[in-house]
């Protein structure tokens, strides 16, 4: 089995990377499908809570998958030979992964306690670390200062690191809107209220447009690695 495994390394690599981008577009998808409804003040508020609570499991498989996308990446790109950071350090990164899944999950399960507000706020934290690293290290990197390599045929890759950091960008803003929607939910249940009302339209608004720009950034980072055109 290990040696089957070492043998399709890359294949079995780039499959999960695929399942992992589906998970992410799809899941996208759903989440803003079921807004529709979340944010309906016809429905009955409890109507309202279980298409709430269905976007937000339909979201943690699109932030699974999100997740995910960045070290199978990495390990791929080794692989390649275009960035250099292999054997414990890419043991290191799965490790970490492991504990990112374990704060997201953990964040999901316990959301609406103090515990799970607290792993929110600890997953909100690691995007805003993460995102001007990715962004600053695939620009140097296309500007032929590494770390990743950037000769002929290679710069996609720092292309895709690129795009990916940029799209976290836009599900931050994502999910700032869905925490004002946690906070303002427990106000809608003791009654209606206009001015709530008005700030979930707001915020929605804020939601959808952005949304079409996230999906085409999708896109193109998936074009970036299933064409890498440059």
């Amino acid at each position: 089995m290990l040696e089957f495994l070492s043998l399709h390394e890359l294949a079995i690599l780039r499959w999960l990377h695929i399942i992992a981008m589906v998970y992410w577009l799809g899941g996208e998808w759903g989440v803003f499908q079921t807004s529709y409804n979340v944010v309906n003040p016809s429905l009955s508020f409890e109507e309202r809570m279980r298409h709430m609570n269905t976007a937000y499991r339909i979201d943690i498989l699109a932030r699974t998958g999100i997740i995910t996308l960045l070290p199978l990446g990495l390990h791929m790109g080794y692989l390649w030979g275009i960035q250099p950071l292999g054997g414990g350090w890419l043991v290191a990164m799965w490790v970490v992964w492991v504990i990112w899944m374990a704060i997201t999950w953990g964040a999901f399960a316990k959301r609406g306690t103090p515990i799970g507000n607290t792993l929110s706020l600890i997953e909100d934290w690691s995007r805003y670390l993460l995102i001007p690293t990715l962004i600053i290290v695939s620009i140097s990197s296309l500007l032929g200062h590494g770390p990743f390599a950037a000769g002929a045929g290679q710069k996609w890759y720092s292309a895709k690191i690129l795009t990916y950091g940029s799209l976290l960008i836009i599900g931050v803003i994502l999910r700032l809107v869905m925490h004002e929607w946690r906070n303002m939910f427990p106000i809608l249940a003791q009654g209606p209220n206009p001015e709530v009302e008005a700030k979930l339209k707001r915020s929605i608004l804020l939601a959808r447009s952005v949304a079409y720009l996230y999906w085409a950034g999708i896109m193109l980072t998936a074009f970036f690695g299933a064409v890498k055109p440059f």
